[in-house]
């Protein structure tokens, strides 16, 4: 279930989806916001598959939203309050299976965020995590506007989340965003037949244990994941959001 944009390959009971547009630094299209949603989905049916872990290919994990996305490809037209991004995040919150992340490079944005969704995280030691919402006339996504304060405390949440200070692989672990910081070497070396350990752990008795701890919390993040999406939907038609992306084009046009 491979598609150009998203690389997916099976390894024994692991299933491993890899951000593949590493000429964009791995920047989500709406081809993946659509596509991951439904790679998850095959994942958590596929009785083959005990847990998911997301990397990326090459220098990046992801830059996060393409910017050369319309907003108006992200909102269904079905219903006011129907959007792509809230199915996206949506598919990350449901997922039952444990959800490993291995942060190969810098996250950005909604690749950021959406890592306080995923179970464990590991990073490695070129990891950058940045959310610069406001730079580009946005607001917080992925549900992080309830979890980055839990995971950081309020303060350096709002830091991250209003002035978009970046952090690097070993901040990220201070504050418990990740659980381990390793060099590529020590990915292949010591990481990845750790995880493949775990994969064969009882898969049942991992489901369980991630509802227990979950479920609790399901309403509250599919109610701020709506929410945050709506506040987006108004962000995409104003004039501050216009002005913002149009800065972040001439930026680039001048490097």
């Amino acid at each position: 279930m491979s598609s150009q944009q998203l690389l997916v390959t099976y390894e024994g009971n692991i299933q491993k989806i890899l951000f593949n547009r590493p000429e964009k630094r791995n920047a989500i299209s709406f081809d993946i916001y659509t596509n991951l949603v439904k790679i998850l989905q095959s994942g958590a049916t596929d009785s083959n598959v005990t847990l998911t872990v997301l990397s990326g290919v090459g220098d990046y994990y992801s830059s996060g939203n393409d910017m050369t996305n319309n907003p108006s490809d992200l909102i269904n037209e079905d219903t006011d309050t129907s959007i792509t991004l809230q199915k996206y995040v949506a598919a990350f919150i449901d997922y039952p299976k444990p959800l490993i992340a291995i942060v190969n490079g810098p996250a950005i944005g909604i690749s950021a965020t959406t890592l306080a969704l995923c179970d464990i995280v590991f990073a490695s030691d070129t990891a950058t995590f940045h959310t610069p919402f406001t730079l580009r006339g946005m607001t917080p996504e992925g549900c992080s506007s309830v979890l980055f304060p839990r995971i950081f405390g309020n303060s350096v949440a709002s830091e991250l989340l209003y002035t978009g200070r970046k952090l690097n692989a070993q901040e990220a672990l201070q504050y418990g965003f990740v659980s381990g910081v390793f060099t590529t070497e020590e990915i292949e070396r010591d990481l990845w037949p750790r995880i493949h350990a775990w994969a064969k752990l009882p898969p049942q008795s991992m489901i369980f244990a991630k509802q227990l701890v979950r479920v609790p919390m399901l309403s509250m993040l599919h109610e701020a994941n709506k929410r945050e999406c709506k506040r987006l939907e108004e962000r995409w038609e104003s004039e501050e959001f216009m002005n913002a992306i149009t800065a972040f084009f001439n930026r680039k046009s001048k490097l």
